[in-house]
This record gives structure tokens, C-alpha cells and sequence, in this order.
């Protein structure tokens, strides 16, 4: 019997489909699933009381008495990635592009909004928190970090100093204020449609602490010197104060910040987007207004924001960015990956703002598009997700090759369900130098990644490549949700 014409057309269309994908290597990836597990990581690292929807549920409460040393409640926030301390400066990096992902692109998160909105939030309402003593503290860290560091607890368990940490009027912190600033402005325009008192509370809150960034100017590792070498600033305040700025701006549309943005002469050049260097961040932030509203006013900062894309590209003339032979943006070799998310992050987000008003440029002969952009954030977010040499998955529970022995003290300590007994400073250091893989999944962690020949050692001691952090799951949230609205599900 002879197959119906209808047949052969459908056999050859799969057949089509196949060649393709394996012409150009592998399918696109279930960005879907990679968004929501990107989001549910979040929960993973929260401190303080968990909530009763809590889902990653072999974290329980811990540091139910943060902020007590100083008679103040600190409770809640996020630890930073393996440890059990709350940086604020990368913390408050974290919650600014977390917030940023869903300002850019929450229409295209679906259900995973409203999850993206609570991650915002748990971090917000600790920041309220460490704001709320301007103009006289701001506070910035919780936890002695070397007494923490010496030791492989749970955070249930923890028994180390909780020390408390500000900067003040005396002892400024124009960075760590500057980023706190933009990370409640952000927000503020997060929750504006949808809880305006909270809104308003933040947007307050922001303008406070911009101010006091503004008025007592220097760096916080200066003032603060527990913070080094864990989160030193090393670019300065300039790029902070230029950032923050940038977000109360976009927040309040009050010239008065565009004035100070330009007299602030932030006219550094940058290769590189990360929780302490914001220069490329914020002039993305600010090419908006020339690309999408056309406000010539803004052009400058869109010629600095291109300059920072050709120091990206990899064909380029300028180009002052090494890959690796699988293709991987590749900065710095300690969690090379978050700068791969942050790049990728602007690479997408300035792509958006090009194609709105159907804008190209050029580095040297080189024609940047759109697509340009896009196509080489896609590469960089499928490379994390699998599509490199090693086809591991760079992101925890995401498809069936991934790290499983991550540098993360909870995540490798039995938990409290199966464990119940106190696990001690010491003791628990059998469980970071074992060879068997971490008992409790922290699904959505993307790790610090492979080193500069795309090799990767699942070893919980090569911190460097094994350590999750949240200013690595920050931005991709945004990328994997362009690619989800964009590619579906794979």
C-alpha cells in the first residue's frame, strides 16, 4: 500500500528538522525550565524565616538574631553564594538585576513572574532593613566572613560571630550605598504596578541612599576592611555613584540626577559588567533613552555603551575579550560565569533597545546588528546550559549531566530532616573534602563555571569553578527569559 502524499511531506519536513539540528550542533534549549529552576535557586540561599510555600525544602530557618550585636533587626536577605555570610554589596547587585530582568522582561516570564517578584522582594525587605538607619548607618554585612570561612557549617548551624558592619557620615561607602540605591530604585519600578505603598517605600528609601552616597564620598573596603578579600572595591565609588544615579533617574525622571550623572565625569572605558565594576550597566541603562525615547541628550552614553560591546565582540577590531576554544566569553578565572551572564544580560538588553528603533553600529568595518548581540548571548547562555566541549550543564539540575559536587555548605552538609543533630564548625569539613556527591540539590545554581580551555574539575575545593553565587543567577534570569519568550520551551 502506498503512503499518501501528506506522508512523505511530514517525513520529509521531520527529516528536514533533524538535519538541521544537527547541522548547527544541538536543539535550543528548554529555556522554560532553565528561567523557573533560575529563579527557584533563590530560595535556596535565603536566610532567616522560610516561608511555609518554601520549595527547596532542606533549607530551614537560620539567623534568627541577625543584627542583635547592633540592637537591630537584620534578619532575612540572602546569603552571597557557599557561605553563611550576608554581603550587601553583592547582595544589593544581585536584587538590581534581578529587578532589571523583570522590568526588561517580565511579559515574557509567564508564570515565573511572580516568583521573580518574591526573590526581589526577600532581598528588598532585608535592604529596607540595613537602610534604616540613615543618615547615620548604613549597614553592609552580617557575619565575622573569616571566622565563617573557617568553618563548613549549615546555615541552620551556624555558630560563628554574627557580627554587624555599617558604613557611616565618618566611615563612608558611596559604592555599597550607590549600588543599594539602584538595587530600590529598580525595585521600586518592579512592584510600582502592583504594590504601590511597597513601591513608594523603596523609592523613599533610594533617594535617602543615594544621598548619602553622594554626600560622603569613599570606598567602602576603606571603612569596612572585614570585607576584603571577599568583596574589596576594586574600581571605586565612581561607577556606583553613576549607577545608582542612572536608576533613580529611570525611576524618578528628575533631571536633577541626569545633571549630577553629568557631572560625575564617569568616563572610564570597561571590558567588563560585575557586583563591583557598573560603568557598562549603567550607560546601557542610560543609551535607553537615545535608542528607545530618542532623546539626542542621552547619546553619549550610547556611543560609551557600544564602545564597551566592540571591547566584547569577538570579531572586533577593539576587542579586548578572550574566548575560549568552546567559545565562552572568558574574564577572569575565579566564576568566570558571572561575567558571562552579566555581558550577556547587556548584550541582550541593549539588542532589545536597538531593534525598537531599528538602530545598528559598527566596530571599525564591523557591522553590529541585533542579532549580532543576541546571537552571541544566546551562545554564551547555551553554552552554560550544555552546548560545550565537556556537554556538562553548568546549571545544577538542569538536564542530567551537571555538578553535583558544588562548593555550597548547605547544599553538601546532610540537612536537618535527615540529620537533626548539631553538625559542628569542624566536623562538617568530612563532608566538603568527600568524594560522594552533595546530599541536597540546589536546583538552578549556575556555578563559577570552566576554566579558560573549557575544562571543568567537579570538585567541591575548586571553589573557583564550583561555588554558586547570586550575582551569577541575577542576570541570566532575564537572558533565559528573552530565549523563553523567544524559543519556547526547545
Amino acid at each position: 500500500m502506498e503512503s499518501p502524499p501528506s506522508f512523505h511531506f511530514c517525513f520529509f519536513l521531520f527529516f528536514f528538522s533533524l538535519v538541521l539540528i544537527l547541522w548547527s550542533g544541538e536543539a535550543n534549549q528548554n529555556y522554560s525550565e532553565a528561567l523557573a529552576k533560575s529563579i527557584l535557586f533563590f530560595e535556596g540561599q535565603r536566610s532567616g524565616k522560610l516561608p511555609a510555600d518554601q520549595k527547596i525544602s532542606w533549607r530551614s530557618n537560620s539567623a534568627l538574631t541577625d543584627g542583635s550585636a547592633a540592637n537591630v533587626d537584620l534578619t532575612g536577605g540572602y546569603y552571597d553564594a557557599g557561605d553563611n555570610v550576608k554581603f550587601g554589596f553583592p547582595m544589593a547587585f544581585t536584587t538590581t538585576m534581578l529587578s532589571w530582568s523583570i522590568i526588561e522582561y517580565g511579559k515574557r516570564m509567564g508564570s515565573q513572574t511572580a516568583a521573580a517578584r518574591t526573590a526581589v522582594r526577600w532581598a528588598t525587605d532585608y535592604l529596607l532593613k540595613a537602610a534604616g538607619g540613615l543618615p547615620d548607618r548604613l549597614y553592609v554585612m552580617v557575619g565575622d566572613p573569616n571566622a565563617d570561612h573557617n568553618c563548613w557549617e549549615r546555615p541552620e548551624d551556624m555558630d560563628t560571630p554574627r557580627t554587624v558592619y555599617w558604613v557611616s557620615p565618618t566611615a563612608p561607602g558611596s559604592d555599597v550605598a550607590g549600588e543599594t540605591a539602584a538595587a530600590l530604585a529598580a525595585a521600586a519600578l518592579v512592584f510600582r504596578s502592583v504594590d504601590s505603598n511597597y513601591s513608594n517605600r523603596l523609592l523613599s528609601a533610594a533617594k535617602k541612599v543615594m544621598a548619602f552616597a553622594q554626600r560622603y564620598q569613599g570606598k567602602y573596603s576603606d571603612s569596612v576592611g572585614a570585607v576584603c578579600p571577599f568583596y574589596c572595591s576594586y574600581s571605586g565609588f565612581k561607577d556606583e555613584l553613576l549607577w545608582g544615579a542612572s536608576w533613580l533617574l529611570r525611576a524618578t525622571n528628575d533631571t536633577s540626577y541626569l545633571n549630577y550623572i553629568n557631572s560625575l565625569g564617569a568616563n572610564d572605558q570597561a571590558d567588563i559588567f560585575s557586583w563591583d565594576n557598573k560603568f557598562a550597566g549603567a550607560r546601557v541603562l542610560l543609551a535607553r533613552k537615545a535608542l528607545v525615547d530618542k532623546d539626542k541628550t542621552y547619546d553619549a552614553f550610547r556611543v560609551q555603551a557600544e564602545d564597551f560591546f566592540c571591547r566584547i565582540l569577538p570579531n572586533s577590531p577593539s576587542s579586548s575579550t578572550q574566548y575560549t576554544p568552546g567559545g565562552l566569553i572568558y574574564k577572569l578565572s575565579s566564576s568566570n560565569l558571572q561575567y558571562v551572564t552579566s555581558i550577556s544580560f547587556l548584550l541582550s538588553t541593549y539588542a532589545k533597545f536597538m531593534a525598537s528603533s531599528s538602530h545598528n553600529f559598527n566596530c571599525g568595518n564591523l557591522l553590529v546588528t541585533s542579532n549580532t548581540l543576541r546571537n552571541l548571548a544566546k551562545k554564551q547562555v547555551d553554552y552554560i546550559l550544555g552546548q560545550n566541549p565537556l556537554k556538562i550543564s553548568y546549571m545544577v539540575g538542569y538536564s542530567t549531566n551537571f555538578p553535583k559536587r558544588i562548593h555550597h555548605r548547605g547544599s553538601s552538609i546532610p540537612s536537618k530532616a535527615s540529620h537533626p543533630s548539631h553538625i559542628g564548625c569542624q566536623e562538617g569539613f568530612q563532608y566538603l573534602n568527600s568524594n560522594n556527591p552533595n546530599p541536597n540539590l540546589l536546583t538552578g545554581a549556575v556555578v563559577g563555571g570552566p576554566d579558560q580551555n573549557d575544562g571543568y574539575t567537579d570538585d567541591r575545593n575548586n571553589y573557583a569553578g564550583s561555588e554558586p553565587a547570586t550575582y551569577i543567577n541575577a542576570p541570566i534570569v532575564g537572558c533565559l527569559a528573552y530565549l523563553a519568550g523567544s524559543y519556547g520551551s526547545g
